[in-house]
């Protein structure tokens, strides 16, 4: 066994980090998941049957949103949403067979090589609900209990999962020079920032963040418990991530866009204040009904 600044080589395998600290978030995330539905009764069972399913398609979504939104650093190096959508484009997988001392080089599209990085969180979010429902329905199981549980444990494992653009030395925010600013090495430097060597953390911004926002959701699951509907904790955090995230794409660099627009920062304003008001709708109509039944 040996290990890099990436990852750790047992024989044939190699285990990046990266993947490693994002199964940790989602396995920690369906625990918590797990121990609130056996509080309200259902079978925890249930939780880890669903999570392969908000698995796959979470990733399947992850990925597409990155082939349609690859960053400006990737598409000045010619990998544009072209590039992955042409199948002859490939990157490779290699497979050693070393129990009879083979090894061959599968040919992949890069359009599926996730291996080589490339997920998109608002992609993994919407995948992630569609597995998720998918399952419901084939269980017979109420969808919006289940996305409501899946609200808390989508944030804890966000906040875990951050970590992993830490070990990558990705996604980090713009040069600073405040004490807690950290050292990106020159091959992992955007465009344009090669002289500077400190930045704004902003994976640990995020992590701290969703770490608040799934303490803060557990906290309103059972204070608020009488007043919530179905489908409210899942609302809510589609209203508290994406806020959090437009507020970290003015730190963010390397942020996709079209011309000057950054799609990441215009969907999430878009996304938060859409469901807000989806919320407040909700709840007004709910107290103009027990106004009138009091009457």
């Amino acid at each position: 066994m040996s290990i890099d600044s990436l990852g750790l080589h047992l024989g044939p395998f190699y285990l990046r980090f990266y993947g490693i600290i994002l199964i940790t978030g989602a396995i920690l995330g369906a625990y918590i998941a797990s121990l609130e539905a056996k509080r309200k009764g259902m079978n925890p069972d249930t939780i880890w049957d669903a999570l392969i399913w908000a698995l796959i398609f979470g990733v399947i979504g992850a990925r597409i949103y990155h082939v349609f939104t690859p960053p400006p650093s990737m598409v000045a190096a010619g990998i544009t949403t072209q590039y992955y959508l042409d199948l002859r484009n490939t990157s490779p997988l290699d497979v050693n067979l070393s129990l009879i001392s083979v090894r061959f080089t599968l040919p992949i599209p890069s359009a599926f090589a996730v291996w080589m990085g490339g997920l998109g969180i608002p992609g993994g979010i919407v995948g992630g609900l569609i597995g998720i429902v998918i399952f419901a329905v084939r269980n017979k199981i109420s969808p919006t209990l289940l996305i409501d549980l899946a609200a808390p444990a989508t944030a804890l494992a966000q906040a875990i999962g951050r970590w992993g653009n830490f070990v990558n030395q990705e996604l980090y925010g713009r040069p600073t020079d405040l004490p807690w600013g950290i050292y990106i090495s020159p091959e992992y430097r955007v465009p344009g920032y090669a002289d500077v060597e400190r930045f704004h953390p902003t994976f640990l911004y995020e992590s701290i963040l969703n770490l608040c926002i799934f303490l803060a959701l557990m906290w309103i699951a059972r204070r608020y418990a009488a007043s919530l509907k179905g489908g409210d904790l899942f609302i809510l955090y589609l209203v508290m991530y994406p806020t959090v995230r437009f507020f970290m794409e003015f730190l963010r660099l390397d942020s996709s866009g079209f011309g000057n627009l950054n799609i990441n920062q215009s969907l999430s304003l878009a996304t938060a204040l859409i469901f807000a008001v989806t919320l407040f709708i909700r709840h007004r109509r709910q107290r103009r009904v027990r106004t009138a039944s009091a009457a």
